[in-house]
């Protein structure tokens, strides 16, 4: 594990102990789960990102997998569709 030196001044240190206290954890647990839950909430954000930038491409479905299987098959038969 490496070690982290963070500077807070008083007000911001309070509200971190009083989290550790709320919940019966060590302030570097706090800490570590606050890292994670923004983390999450970014990834979240990406996720909704590449969803929207998905939707706006407007591709066409592709149809059930058997059905995509036969016309790929059918496609690349000799004299299909190359």
């Amino acid at each position: 594990m490496a070690r982290l030196d963070v500077r807070l001044d008083l007000e911001h240190r309070r509200r971190l102990e009083e989290l550790a206290q709320e919940s019966d954890e060590a302030i570097s647990d706090v800490v570590r789960r606050l890292i994670d839950g923004a983390y999450e909430d970014i990834q979240r954000t990406r996720r909704e990102a590449a969803v929207e930038r998905l939707i706006a491409l407007n591709v066409e479905v592709p149809p059930d997998p058997e059905t995509l299987s036969r016309e790929l098959e059918a496609a690349h038969e000799p004299g299909g569709l190359h």
